[in-house]
């Protein structure tokens, strides 16, 4: 396989027709046919990946390039959600409008071809799958928390951990599906997971999702100062499922589809193995 056909995979596997802002080919190769796969991979990861003899490497979170400065684009994708959601579009793109221009500012000023260079120095190919495979995270989590539920109207929050903790994933990692907003005798109500679009979307998100009917929400990772808003908010439960493992439910799918046509493939980086 080259470059492109792998990402074409990733694209196809996240039901996507074009490359997301957030994603790209940053080093071009062919014949690939082994793979150093991290959720972060950068100039270190880089070396390590060529002792290892690979032919790619491919970083989760966006390590280069205009993958990074653009980042903040596909956080627009959120407004989607919302609106499955139940939040009227224009009450969605309010909510998230202020986090938007947040990310552009912190990531305008960011050192983006740091591991870019690195591998274009070493010729090693280089490339990074940020939304398609948080997509197939996200929806991975969320049919499988539906299956879990659907016969318990009354389900708590420690029902959705339990159910969280059945997926290989966070079974196995270190860090595991924590309570941060609520507790785990309080009702779920409707559960919903986001985990695509960037990066979290904010209070204001969080807030026009329990508004909108949602009693919990599923979530990668929240910052503390969004937790701190959301309890003050005092009308919706947040699961932290946890940052690595999440990421990994994605890259784990994209890697079982790499290995189907051949390759072999390293996990690393954070990369939570499921089995």
């Amino acid at each position: 396989m080259n470059t492109q056909e792998i990402m074409n995979l990733a694209l196809e596997m996240a039901g996507l027709d074009e490359v997301p802002e957030d994603s790209g080919i940053l080093v071009e190769g062919d014949n690939i046919k082994k793979v150093a796969f991290g959720v972060d991979m950068e100039a270190a990861e880089i070396l390590i990946a060529r002792e290892l003899g690979v032919d790619l490497v491919i970083t989760h979170h966006p390590a280069g390039g205009k993958p990074i400065i653009n980042l903040y684009r596909v956080m627009k994708s959120q407004i989607d959600r919302m609106v499955e959601a139940g939040v009227p579009i224009n009450k969605a793109q309010k909510a998230l409008k202020e986090q938007v221009d947040k990310i552009e500012r912190r990531l305008h000023v960011s050192n983006y071809d740091r591991a870019v260079s690195a591998a274009r120095l070493l010729k090693m190919p280089f490339m990074n799958i940020h939304t398609p495979a948080d997509i197939i995270s996200e929806r991975t989590v969320q049919k499988h928390l539906d299956d879990a539920l659907k016969d318990n109207p009354k389900a708590k929050i420690k029902d959705v951990l339990d159910a969280l903790n059945q997926m290989g994933e966070y079974r196995n990692t270190d860090a595991k599906p924590a309570v941060r907003v609520g507790s785990e005798d309080d009702y779920a109500g409707r559960v919903f997971v986001t985990m695509a679009g960037g990066t979290g979307g904010g209070e204001n998100v969080a807030k026009a999702y329990f508004e909108a009917g949602v009693g919990t929400l599923v979530v990668m990772h929240m910052p503390e100062e969004v937790i701190k808003a959301v309890k003050e908010q005092n009308i919706g439960n947040v699961i932290v499922a946890g940052h690595m493992a999440s990421d990994s439910v994605g890259i784990n799918r994209l890697i079982g589809a790499l290995e189907k046509r051949g390759l072999t493939v390293y996990r690393m980086s954070g990369v939570v193995d499921p089995k």
